[in-house]
């Protein structure tokens, strides 16, 4: 038997019934501004260290994490923004970026342990 809409059809269809909803856009967890086209899912506390949820973050961030802070740093700090940011260089470096597109990006520091 025919069928009475393509495969296509039925995929255009769903694709903007999507583009009609509108969708707040995502806020970074470390600095709290809207996510830009480059997202990363960042665990806070290292999967290595048993860590399984999740945040959304800018990529640049999680970069600047990995340089800053050991996997027992990250475990201890958890979901603690304030925390990560009470490092002076962590605060110094969000403040930065933060004037910055959200798609910033620059290569990363180096590692600092």
């Amino acid at each position: 038997m025919a069928r009475k809409y393509s495969r296509a059809a039925v995929r255009e269809e769903a694709d903007r019934e999507e583009d009609e909803q509108t969708v707040a856009p995502a806020e970074c967890w470390l600095c709290g501004r809207p996510l830009g086209k480059n997202t990363v899912m960042h665990h806070p506390v290292p999967k290595s260290r048993g860590g399984r949820d999740v945040v959304p973050m800018h990529p640049i961030y999680q970069q600047t994490l990995m340089a800053n802070f050991t996997n027992s740093e990250l475990q201890r700090y958890a979901l603690d923004v304030e925390a990560i940011l009470a490092n002076p260089d962590m605060r110094k470096f969000v403040d930065w970026v933060a004037k910055k597109d959200p798609d910033f990006h620059a290569s990363p520091a180096k590692k600092k342990r």
